[in-house]
């Protein structure tokens, strides 16, 4: 694939075709902006040409325009390019964009798992090519440490963790509660209270916890990193960092898998220790258990290497919720509904991801700190 913007002059029995190939942004235009209009505007004289922009790998609005300027702002009558490329010339014209075809779907059941299929390996691959530019990101940060953005990773950081600690607090306070209480009452038909210490500080600890600052977090600060990142590829902010040299995923999604990677184990600690504190206040009012002797006995109840599993899950849960908003975000359209429909996506994909990992980390982990 070209990287630079090439003009191919196809000669055939019926004239010409004019063939453009490659990027038609500003990032690749810059350099050879003023001879590539002259040799537009040369070829465009002749009005029996055709036009093929279907091999454009990139076209923005300044592509577009350069075009349109050789073609006398008018579109010409034989031209062939997508049709998502045509809505950047129907600025110009006036006319309105052409609602999208109205398909029936086909009844077939293979035919709607063969879409599924694509649909997935499609993201798929756009997941890869992105986890790959942000490992070469990363590199890059560690070969350069001048470069590292720090300022974003910041900002990050407050606003996906310090203003998560209420409502993480808080939740983990109520769940403390309502753990405390259920296992209190069923504990106390077989004679075994103490055993409460034992089923609170592991569930928590080990589960509850991690899985829960992972949801509160994909949720509230996941959904607003993937519209972040969705408003700023509609309004082509991505475009001119890329037109100034700026990696899009070095300045934004870059910080947002390191501030996420460094803020969510200190939530994980925050809502585990909201969380013991609502259960040891539920314990003291349901068994009597002094608050004491509940902090004595925690330590044994809970093997230290609880506390490590706790923080590593959060640590991991962090990266996917990043990833995953970062992912979304870069494929939103240029329309509402797409912001509305890959912003749900985010939460529910973060969501999804965050407990099937959990479950994998279960099994794998299933016989470490559990004596």
């Amino acid at each position: 694939m070209s990287l630079t913007p090439m003009i191919e002059v196809k000669p055939g029995a019926s004239g010409y075709t004019v063939r453009l190939t490659g990027p038609w942004n500003l990032k690749a235009l810059r350099s050879d902006f003023t001879a590539l209009r002259e040799e537009l505007a040369a070829l465009a004289c002749d009005r029996s040409c055709r036009w093929d922009l279907q091999e454009i790998s990139a076209l923005d609005s300044i592509g577009a325009f350069l075009i349109w300027q050789a073609w006398n702002r008018c579109l010409p009558s034989d031209v062939s390019m997508p049709e998502h490329y045509r809505t950047l010339f129907r600025q110009w014209t006036g006319q309105p964009p052409l609602p999208p075809v109205s398909r029936r779907p086909l009844p077939s059941f293979t035919t709607a798992i063969g879409r599924r299929m694509f649909i997935a390996l499609d993201h798929l691959r756009a997941a890869l090519i992105e986890l790959g530019q942000l490992t070469l990101d990363t590199f890059h940060v560690l070969r350069h440490p001048a470069r590292t953005p720090w300022r974003e990773i910041s900002a990050t950081i407050y606003e996906s963790g310090v203003r998560a600690l209420l409502i993480t607090g808080l939740v983990g306070l109520l769940i403390g509660v309502v753990v405390s209480y259920l296992s209190a009452i069923e504990l106390r038909s077989y004679g075994a209270q103490l055993y409460v210490i034992d089923i609170l500080g592991l569930g928590i600890i080990r589960e509850l916890g991690p899985m829960l600052a992972a949801i509160l977090v994909a949720g509230r600060s996941g959904s607003s990193m993937t519209a972040q990142l969705g408003v700023m590829w509609v309004t082509q902010e991505l475009d001119a960092l890329t037109a100034m040299g700026i990696s899009p995923t070095l300045r934004l999604v870059l910080p947002m898998v390191a501030a996420l990677l460094i803020v969510m184990p200190l939530l994980v600690v925050w809502t585990d220790a909201l969380a013991l504190v609502g259960g040891m206040l539920a314990v003291k009012l349901e068994l009597g258990i002094a608050y004491s002797q509940f902090l004595r006995a925690l330590p044994s109840a809970v093997p230290l290497v609880n506390v490590w599993i706790g923080v590593g899950k959060g640590a991991v849960f962090g990266v996917l919720v990043a990833l995953t908003a970062a992912h979304f975000g870069l494929r939103i359209e240029p329309n509402t509904r797409s912001l509305g429909v890959e912003t749900t996506n985010s939460v529910v994909s973060s969501i999804t991801l965050v407990i099937v990992v959990d479950a994998v980390f279960a099994i794998l982990l299933q016989n470490v700190g559990m004596g």
